[in-house]
């Protein structure tokens, strides 16, 4: 009795709607699972092939769907011969699955590639980083050749294709064994998998196509930049390989401290030193800026050293929407060092009259004894 053949969609465990590329990952998962290779089990070879059968046909736009249309009987033949090549069966997914092949005759040894991204630092004052500013960045990259425009071949000639490999960068072999025929491949000993000789290479970059320079940009640094922060210019990096694109320049700011302003994000802090009078009495008073002029704030009386008022729109820009911030000013009392004779006997009297009886430190019995008697 004739074996009932299962439905391809089972055997692949997707569902009828499946996209190609769900179909793909789903029999190269299987494929990898039951590969008589690496499971040993008596029925695997019996599903690998019933898996390289589904694949044969839900792979193929065509056979698909004349398979949807009349079943089996629409692809009678399908899977019939070796699943390693036989029957029109394309064995290259499932090489590539176990043996990291590459499609399409070429490898990574010979494809085009990007190249890499660069980082250069810009060192900025705080109000740059500020208001932004022109900074002048060096850096050091590979640029492709202009003795041989990247050709890597003297005088600009284009290298020979490998004649072994015929360009692809590898040489592929039938192999028989037990399942059938294995198509294996391995990098061309000759062009060491690039697909080209370099028989006669440019004297200036040795065969390399590239040669390392130095160079000098002008960046625009926009408002608003943060110590840390990466500024990218496109295109700016190293130079592609074998026809690849260049990759990006990363300037990364370094912003100096500033002696009096501190910054966090959008908001930048003052600690500002008052007279004691000040706070007790209340006051208006003039507090600097990142922009240069002063701004007049109210400090109401009684206010307590610590305590913080807000400046609106004299903080640093947002980089992106260019809104600007809050100054933060906290006020703390300043203690006197250095009082002359006045300002001794007015803190006395103000103690006097707190309640507050002030055993006087560090001025010695001759100073005591003028406080005492007078000069």
């Amino acid at each position: 009795m004739a074996q009932t053949r299962r439905d391809y969609y089972e055997v692949l465990q997707v569902e009828r709607s499946a996209s190609a590329d769900e179909i793909k990952r789903a029999y190269r998962k299987l494929a990898r699972q039951f590969h008589p290779d690496v499971n040993n089990e008596a029925s695997a070879e019996e599903q690998f092939k019933e898996i390289n059968e589904a694949y044969e046909v839900l792979g193929d736009d065509d056979k698909r769907s004349a398979y949807e249309r009349f079943g089996h009987a629409g692809v009678k033949g399908a899977g019939g011969g070796s699943p390693f090549g036989a029957g029109g069966f394309d064995f290259t997914d499932i090489f590539d699955t176990f043996f990291g092949g590459q499609r399409g005759g070429q490898n990574a040894a010979n494809a085009p590639m990007r190249g890499a991204d660069i980082r250069a630092r810009a060192t900025l004052d705080f109000a740059e980083a500020v208001f932004g500013a022109e900074k002048e960045v060096q850096v050091t990259r590979h640029e492709t050749c202009t003795t041989c425009n990247g050709s890597r071949m003297r005088d600009g000639k284009q290298p020979e294709t490998c004649t072994k490999c015929g360009g692809s960068g590898q040489v592929r072999r039938m192999q028989n064994t037990i399942l059938g025929q294995f198509m294996t491949a391995t990098t061309c000993d000759v062009c060491g998998g690039e697909g080209v000789l370099i028989s006669d290479p440019c004297p200036t970059c040795h065969g390399e196509g590239r040669v390392r320079t130095t160079k000098s940009f002008n960046v625009s640094i926009p408002a608003g930049v943060d110590d840390g922060m990466q500024i990218r210019i496109a295109s700016q990096g190293d130079s592609g390989v074998r026809g690849g694109p260049p990759g990006n320049l990363y300037v990364v700011t370094q912003v100096r401290a500033h002696p009096v302003f501190k910054r966090d994000g959008t908001t930048i802090h003052l600690d500002l030193p008052v007279n004691i009078a000040q706070l007790a009495l209340g006051d208006e008073i003039e507090v600097p800026t990142v922009d240069g002029p002063t701004e007049r704030v109210t400090v109401p009386s009684g206010t307590q050293t610590g305590e913080a008022f807000r400046v609106r729109g004299k903080g640093a820009p947002d980089v992106r929407s260019g809104r600007r911030g809050d100054e933060v000013v906290t006020v703390r009392v300043e203690t006197p060092t250095d009082l002359n004779d006045e300002q001794r006997q007015a803190l006395r009297q103000f103690a006097k009259a707190s309640g507050i009886d002030v055993n006087e430190q560090g001025r010695g019995l001759f100073g005591r004894l003028k406080d005492a008697f007078g000069s």
